[in-house]
């Protein structure tokens, strides 16, 4: 059986379920999710967690993310990218420091207004569904964080590829933002800022989970090399201190779904490994005394 993760480079046009099902055929895994969606217009990093591994998605989909987008003004559509319908077109006269001066609006704690062609369900209807009929609804502004904005218009460097300008109104953003953030909503906010209007005409994740491009893969790679690829779960909670049990006992308590005690071990996260090196879970220390967030064994 497979376990593990799986850090692809998502291909454009693909959505993030078209990978899972790729994956479940390749491994002969029924068990597949995702770490968080990427459009079909998007590539980039997306963690595909296989098996046992599954049960800790819910960390992936709640950690920052990083992005490089291209943000073309002048133009704004109906999905606030150019897949979708234009719906205005304005002349453009904006300069790199007058950019950068709107961008300071947009760092931080902000609200965005989730755009109709989402998959957010409003009185049980998934929002591009209304919007494919002409239908559209109140939305409620929900807040996310930007801890990161830059704007070029030369283009960001990713796997000694770099993103280069094809339009006289294109720049690149480098955005890092929490869960929930819209890329292409920040897009068309900040043309809205700058009175010509915009929309995003690329995306392309770097960072989400903790993993960057650099540790991706294509599907290609999974075909030929399979679990070879498989990353070990406990890779996805690196960022916590690792402590062994100290005896059979405690292991089996573990195990048990007990907690156990370990004085003088400081309140926080840790990754809780078993005597033989497996590891077992994700455990809250308090006061000395470990109680399991998350089994993984």
């Amino acid at each position: 059986m497979s376990n593990g993760i799986l850090i692809i480079d998502k291909p454009e046009g693909w959505t993030s379920m078209d990978v899972c099902a790729k994956i479940r055929g390749i491994l002969r895994e029924k068990r597949v999710g995702h770490g968080g969606t990427l459009d079909p217009m998007a590539t980039g990093v997306l963690p595909v967690f296989v098996g046992r591994a599954t049960r800790a998605v819910e960390f992936a989909a709640d950690s920052e993310k990083e992005y490089i987008a291209g943000l073309l003004l002048g133009v704004v559509t109906n999905t606030q990218d150019t897949s979708g319908e234009v719906l205005e077109e304005r002349p453009v006269h904006v300069s790199q420091e007058e950019l950068e001066a709107v961008l300071n609006r947009f760092r931080g704690p902000i609200e965005q207004i989730p755009p109709m062609y989402s998959a957010i369900k409003i009185n049980g209807k998934k929002l591009y569904e209304l919007a494919r009929k002409g239908k559209e609804v109140e939305r409620k502004p929900r807040p996310v964080t930007i801890h990161r904005l830059e704007a070029t218009r030369g283009g960001f460097y990713w796997n000694d590829r770099a993103a280069k300008p094809e339009h006289p109104n294109l720049f690149f953003l480098r955005v890092r933002c929490s869960k929930g953030t819209y890329v292409r909503t920040l897009c068309h906010d900040i043309g809205q800022a700058l009175g010509c209007g915009g929309c995003m005409s690329s995306l392309r994740r770097t960072l989400a989970a903790g993993y960057t491009l650099a540790e991706a893969v294509t599907l290609e790679q999974v075909q030929e090399q399979g679990e070879a690829l498989l990353r070990p779960l406990d890779s996805l909670f690196q960022q916590y201190p690792a402590l062994t049990v100290r005896s059979p006992g405690q292991e089996k308590r573990v195990r048990c779904g007990n907690s156990i005690t370990l004085p003088g071990t400081a309140d926080g996260t840790y990754r809780i490994y078993g005597q033989a090196g497996e590891f077992l879970c994700l455990s809250q220390a308090r006061d000395g005394t470990l109680t399991s967030v998350k089994n993984f064994f």
